[in-house]
């Protein structure tokens, strides 16, 4: 639904989980168009407090210049588990400054939220990850915020780094970049819901 919301502006509350599915758009950041990829990656197993990443996922991770973990302040499970990604993340790029964010999801549930906004922010700053409290559903701009910061900061490391030490030109990157993949899905999910209201 993050992932939708930054590069449709549209929210959709019930769509089917992806598979690892890759989508390009380009970004305005201080004045300069740049071409970005977002890759939805595919789910982390969880066994009791373990993580289990499969191959698929791993690659995922080395590929990215940039990574966003989401939390449901609606569930403390996921938010236990922000460390063991963070870790993770930092063991799959050995010596990198790979940056991370840390963003809280539906802010907007605060009668069931289970994680004080608080805690998410502290617990960024100690694992060294920018923070951000969206409602996915509720306000597009706080979530282009989120991306546009992260951008901007991987934009200002790759202009001080060297070609030959980006890891993009090294690492290949995964397969489909498919924006028509996820306008179909949204056609599907808008005509879901008009038969669920017809059929009413």
């Amino acid at each position: 639904a993050l992932v939708v919301r930054f590069l449709t502006r549209r929210f959709i509350g019930d769509y089917e989980r992806n598979a690892g599915n890759l989508y390009s758009r380009h970004i305005q950041v201080d004045g300069e168009m740049l071409a970005i990829q977002v890759q939805d990656t595919p789910g982390v197993q969880i066994h009791e407090h373990s993580l289990d990443c499969n191959e698929q996922l791993n690659r995922c991770i080395r590929w990215a210049d940039a990574l966003v973990i989401v939390f449901s302040i609606t569930d403390y499970k996921s938010y236990e588990l922000l460390s063991h990604l963070c870790h993770h993340v930092r063991q799959l790029h050995p010596g990198s400054a790979v940056p991370v964010a840390i963003i809280a999801n539906k802010a907007d549930l605060l009668h069931v939220k289970e994680v004080e906004p608080q805690h998410g922010l502290q617990l960024a700053n100690v694992l060294g990850c920018a923070f951000y409290e969206v409602s996915v559903s509720e306000n597009y701009n706080d979530v282009f915020n989120a991306f546009h910061l992260l951008c901007k900061e991987v934009s200002k490391q790759q202009s001080t780094s060297t070609p030959e030490r980006r890891r993009t030109s090294l690492i290949p990157r995964p397969k489909s970049p498919n924006m028509q993949d996820l306008k179909r899905r949204f056609k599907q999910a808008l005509s879901a819901k008009v038969r669920t209201v017809t059929s009413v």
